[in-house]
């Protein structure tokens, strides 16, 4: 019983979500339910179209930065490379432990990348400045130990 994507992480050791049945999964349309019961399809409609233009403000900011956006980005989901693979998965770790925002790593085009996926509607202009700023520190830390320059 296994499912795989890029982004789900493996390793060597049990996973406990591939010995049962799709991985024990809740009813996933309660929350849809529950949102559209709430706050009805235009406002939905409204949130997902600013989660989309905070990922669009992400791929811009990081273009602008000097790095590398790998795909369109035509909804909340923005790919981007920090030049080798090592150098990606380790800015993906670095974001990770830092903490600001939280960012996974994926495989897109044989090529390692960091995958932004905004989908809070909580999710201001800040909150992508923040972390670009973020993102921009680990990609330089990463620069540096690999240069030896401190």
């Amino acid at each position: 019983m296994a499912t795989s994507a890029a982004y789900l992480a493996t390793t060597a050791s049990r996973e406990p979500s591939q010995f049962t049945p799709e991985m024990s999964r809740r009813a996933r349309g309660v929350e849809l339910w529950a949102a559209l019961s709430r706050w009805a399809a235009a406002a939905l409609r409204t949130s997902s179209s600013v989660q989309c233009f905070h990922a669009r403000s992400f791929a811009d900011g990081l273009r602008a930065r000097g790095f590398d956006v790998l795909n369109e980005v035509v909804i909340n989901q923005v790919l981007v490379s920090f030049g080798t693979d090592a150098a990606t998965r380790a800015v993906i770790d670095h974001i990770q432990r830092d903490g600001t925002c939280w960012c996974g790593g994926t495989e897109w085009h044989d090529r390692s990348a960091m995958r932004i996926s905004v989908s809070s509607w909580a999710t201001t202009a800040d909150d992508v400045e923040l972390s670009l700023a973020a993102i921009e520190r680990a990609a330089q830390r990463v620069r540096t130990s690999k240069t030896g320059e401190s």
